[in-house]
């Protein structure tokens, strides 16, 4: 159905982050935009209008989630990244149940959906139970199933698997292109280099995305290094990056790595929250931003951040950045914000998504102002609305949320799936692995 939204405030999230006052939305009935603009030029339209309060923006885009992981959030909080994987993390994965990936899912993007977040990139097992579960909430999801080499996993099963979900269900489905597949070969440090080509060639040649974590931990890849120079350089080798690669973390990268990343046109993920929680490092934001590269922000996974709360890390993204240069101004409260929305979408090769354009998907946020964060009033300067939105309200005032056009959370709360009885089932599972 055709529909109008209108608000005091629209945040359109276009190359220029501007700021339309009284400007209205309209929704064509596939659930596209169909104009973003002021009010007072508007077309005329029969539509039903929706009035708003407060602030409409596009739907956040976490380019690197692990979401089904709310079933393992704060386990093992206080250890590095790889002994907190092989002694916490994978010990409690191999006792999930198929079942159990769907009922952490939900929580999943329950939470993310509350927080304005419509859509999240996730590479976990049990592709089709994540799927189930975000086509349940109503959210977005580009899912990469894993390809990794641990006791008791053969990578060429799962290559083929994938190959077969996409070959039978094709890159994309679901109402408003809701689920989008793809492949997610873990890292150089848990797959062959025979896997890693693989996966290359069967990705590239169906114009599949590749999520990867690339130079997370400084230790991770060391033979890695010896032998190719980086893990970019052996991603190059193997014919990775001639698809579409979406690289999360990317730490601990040189002047070269940089610039592979920006030939070959590779998306990258900046996670702050974990890698800071991880004592991974801090990722070179700046030097990527000036190179051209494509940067989106992700949360990744619950157990690692712990919360999947995007509006934290464009908190985050701007802090480190600013204490890593000793610029306060290399990464603003617009930056950030477009690095969430629009920036996001780039990393993911998605030009669909991410801001509010005609021809994109209808992925809104509705924020009100009754929050101490806006007590200034609505008023203000552009600059300063902005900031207090980025810097002071974050995600508390985020009350209404539609994918591809349908409305998914109402004043703070799913439409689609009772959270109670969601979180029920989360603590229900979570104490089973825990025996």
């Amino acid at each position: 159905m055709q529909r109008r939204f209108h608000a005091p405030v629209v945040l359109p999230a276009d190359p220029s982050c501007s700021l339309l006052r009284d400007a209205v939305v309209d929704v064509d009935a596939d659930g596209r935009i169909s104009y973003c603009g002021p009010a007072a030029t508007a077309p005329e339209s029969a539509a039903p209008v929706t009035t708003l309060t407060g602030i409409l923006l596009p739907g956040l885009v976490n380019t690197h989630a692990h979401s089904p992981m709310t079933l393992l959030r704060g386990m093992g909080g206080d250890l590095p990244l790889l002994p907190w994987l092989n002694e916490i993390i994978w010990p409690a994965e191999a006792k999930l149940r198929p079942e159990d990936v769907r009922t952490g899912m939900l929580l999943g993007s329950v939470e993310m959906l509350r927080h304005g977040v419509t859509t999240s990139a996730e590479m976990y097992f049990e592709g089709e139970q994540l799927v189930d579960a975000v086509l349940t909430t109503g959210g977005r999801v580009l899912v990469a199933p894993p390809v990794m080499e641990l006791p008791g996993l053969d990578w060429k099963a799962q290559l083929a698997d994938i190959e077969r979900w996409i070959d039978t269900d094709g890159l994309r489905f679901g109402h408003g292109d809701r689920i989008e597949l793809g492949y997610g070969p873990h890292s150089a440090y848990m797959l062959s280099a025979e896997g890693l080509r693989a996966t290359a060639e069967s990705a590239v040649s169906r114009g599949a995305l590749i999520q990867i974590h690339v130079a997370e931990a400084a230790l991770e890849d060391t033979a890695v290094r010896e032998a190719h120079g980086s893990v970019p350089a052996l991603l190059r080798e193997l014919g990775m990056l001639d698809g579409r690669v979406l690289a999360a973390h990317s730490i601990h990268l040189s002047d070269d790595d940089i610039a592979l990343y920006a030939a070959y046109g590779v998306g990258m993920a900046h996670c702050p929250g974990s890698n800071a929680k991880l004592a991974s490092g801090i990722a070179r934001i700046a030097d990527l931003r000036s190179a051209g590269v494509s940067v989106g922000l992700g949360t990744d996974g619950p157990a690692s951040n712990d919360d999947i709360d995007l509006w934290e890390e464009l908190q985050l993204a701007a802090m480190f950045a600013r204490l890593a240069t000793g610029d306060s101004t290399v990464l603003t409260a617009a930056d950030v914000f477009l690095l969430a929305t629009r920036g996001g979408a780039a990393a993911l090769g998605r030009s669909d998504i991410g801001s509010l354009e005609p021809g994109r998907w209808a992925d809104l946020v509705h924020v009100d102002l009754d929050d101490p964060a806006f007590a200034c009033g609505i008023d203000v300067p552009d600059v300063q609305l902005l900031s207090n939105l980025v810097w002071a309200a974050g995600s508390r005032r985020v009350r209404d949320v539609w994918v591809a056009g349908e409305q998914v959370v109402a004043e703070g709360e799913s439409v689609k799936v009772d959270r109670a009885k969601v979180q029920a089932g989360v603590a229900e599972t979570a104490a089973r692995l825990r025996a």
